[in-house]
């Protein structure tokens, strides 16, 4: 039982880490325009992705405690902030408590694999 709700958590840790990077690009998509549109779409999310393999990934190759939860906020809560501003309010508050829950829970994991 308890192997299943640690899968849970994990998963919504996972979810709501590649709802974030959708969410970013929708977000480049909607606030550029011409070649500034594409760039920002592709940009944003590859950025996230980048930052998040180096400092917030499970197997990050950068172990710094202060940039792992400075990317962490940067990406979950821009998607955050990303969503209010595409007018999904709820969508942005769906998306916060997901994030905090899942990071939350998937931390407590790593720190307590045995559990």
């Amino acid at each position: 039982m308890v192997s299943r709700l640690n899968g849970l958590w994990l998963a919504l840790a996972f979810l709501s880490e590649v709802a974030a990077l959708v969410v970013l690009a929708a977000w480049g998509w909607s606030a550029g325009s011409g070649p500034g549109r594409w760039l920002l779409a592709a940009g944003l999310p590859v950025a996230a992705a980048v930052l998040w393999g180096a400092f917030a990934a499970p197997r990050a190759r950068l172990r710094v405690p202060t940039a792992k939860v400075a990317v962490k906020l940067l990406v979950l809560g821009g998607a955050v902030v990303a969503l209010a501003d595409l007018g999904r309010p709820w969508w942005a508050a769906l998306l916060a408590v997901a994030s905090v829950v899942g990071a939350t829970a998937s931390q407590q994991l790593v720190l307590q694999p045995g559990r």
